[in-house]
């Protein structure tokens, strides 16, 4: 056997382990929708399972949970899905709280100021109760805008007030979540002085 009939075989293995691995997926595929689909409403484990799973990634709200739990069980009655997650909460597997704190130690080493960090957890359904109890106390949101226009400029830049810089950092900052004020006082440092 010559190689060129060696390679010839090896592409024809290929082409049909090719076509056997498409559709095996596909065949997954089919079963994995069959098995969602055919998921009666009384399947409290099979939810309670997919929660763990989505939590076991990383922490959720009851808010996020609820969603997804929806969008993959889309016949499941919600107030099992209600038992689930209270369930969760007992058993402290599934915690606001605990979210919350994760949520804003990941976004603010991100980079982020405090009115994006109150926007994104109020979208992910997190009382204003709790997000003011996290947020509110923290002084740090000026020490991360000066870390940020410090990347953006370096340290010993300095821009001229209303120039193209000033105004493109001004709607960066703006659009990290930093107040005016917060905005300002860094800024102060950086502009400048004109005699």
């Amino acid at each position: 056997m010559t190689t060129a009939d060696k390679s010839r075989m090896d592409a024809e293995r290929r082409r049909s382990t090719l076509s056997d691995t498409v559709e095996s997926k596909s065949s997954i595929r089919d079963y994995r929708r069959k098995q969602v689909a055919s998921t009666s409403s009384a399947d409290v484990p099979v939810l309670r399972r997919a929660a763990m799973d989505y939590l076991a990634r990383r922490e959720h709200s009851a808010f996020e949970l609820r969603q997804k739990l929806s969008c993959k069980y889309p016949e499941a009655d919600p107030q099992e899905m209600d038992t689930v997650l209270e369930r969760l909460r007992e058993d402290k597997l599934q915690s606001d709280t605990r979210f919350t704190t994760a949520f804003i130690r990941y976004r603010k080493s991100r980079g982020f100021g405090y009115l994006h960090l109150k926007a994104d957890l109020g979208s992910r359904g997190i009382a204003a109760s709790l997000i003011d109890e996290y947020l509110w106390g923290d002084d740090d949101w000026l020490a991360i805008a000066e870390a940020l226009v410090g990347k953006k400029l370096g340290d010993n830049e300095k821009i001229g007030f209303g120039s193209k810089q000033h105004r493109k950092i001004l709607r960066f900052l703006e659009s990290r979540g930093f107040s005016a004020m917060e905005t300002r006082q860094v800024l102060r440092k950086k502009l400048l002085h004109s005699c």
